[in-house]
């Protein structure tokens, strides 16, 4: 069952024009009707028929972990392409934070190199100064 499925067992339903008679012939087809469905959440769950038939009449809603528990899904789909390891503090909006402050710092103040580059010419600057960011993340911090 898909992560954010919603499953719903209810009774079946139909409409009906006509006489009594008709009236109760479409009484005995749903009847029939759910006796089949029970039948087939029976073989599925293994729970009573009693228990099956007060779900549907309850129109019972459940999200995939809840029909796993009761039987009606086997597990929850994943999508392997797709799948990727969410490191705990993606949601943690203070700790995306200092990240972000961390990899800013580290870009302004590298690591002092054992050799000097070649001089180069001087680049244009795109931008702000490290100085204006940090001010910037400080505000959004608090």
């Amino acid at each position: 069952m898909a992560p954010t499925a919603l499953m719903m067992i209810h009774n079946p339903a139909t409409v009906a024009f006509g006489d009594h008679e008709d009236m109760q012939k479409a009484i005995d087809m749903l009847a029939e009707v759910k006796e089949s469905i029970i039948n087939a959440y029976e073989i599925k769950t293994n729970m009573s028929r009693a228990k099956l038939s007060h779900l549907m009449d309850s129109e019972t809603w459940m999200n995939a972990n809840k029909a796993i528990e009761l039987g009606f899904a086997d597990d929850i789909l994943t999508d392997e392409k797709t799948a990727v390891e969410v490191p705990a503090y993606a949601f943690s909006g203070k700790e995306v934070a200092n990240r972000l402050f961390n990899k800013i710092a580290a870009k302004s103040n590298p690591a002092p190199k054992t050799e000097d580059p070649p001089a180069k010419e001087p680049e244009e600057s795109h931008g702000r100064s490290y100085d204006e960011l940090m001010g910037r993340l400080n505000l959004m911090k608090y």
